[in-house]
C-alpha cells in the first residue's frame, strides 16, 4: 500500500544541498538544463505525492558530487514551468519527499 507523504515533512531552499537550491533558482528561470531528462513528465507512480492529472509534475537532477550518473536526488515541481504551484524534494530516489517552503 502506498505511504502517503506527511504533509509536514518540509523544508525550506536554505536547507536543500547546495546543488539542491542552484536547480530550484534554475526551475525557477526556465534553465539551462544539464541533463535532457530535466523537466521531463513525473508519473507519481508510487502516489506519495498529492494526486494531480498526468502531466502535472515534472521532475529536475539535483547533482549528487562524484556520481558517474544522474544520482538518486530530484526536485519535482507541479504547476507552470517557470511559476511552480508546489515543488518537493527527494534525496532517495522517489522513496520520500519533502516540500520545498519559502
Amino acid at each position: 500500500m502506498p505511504v502517503v507523504m506527511d504533509a509536514k515533512a518540509t523544508m525550506t531552499v536554505a536547507e536543500l544541498p547546495k546543488q539542491g537550491s542552484q536547480m530550484y533558482a534554475l526551475i525557477l528561470q526556465g534553465g539551462p538544463f544539464v541533463h535532457e531528462k530535466d523537466g521531463v513528465v513525473f508519473g507519481n507512480r508510487e502516489r506519495l505525492l498529492p494526486t494531480e492529472k498526468r502531466g502535472f509534475y515534472h521532475e529536475y537532477t539535483v547533482a549528487t558530487p562524484g556520481s558517474r550518473n544522474r544520482g538518486v536526488r530530484r526536485i519535482v515541481c507541479g504547476g507552470p514551468s517557470k511559476a511552480p504551484e508546489v515543488c518537493y524534494y527527494t534525496a532517495d530516489h522517489y522513496a520520500s519527499f519533502r516540500k520545498i517552503v519559502p
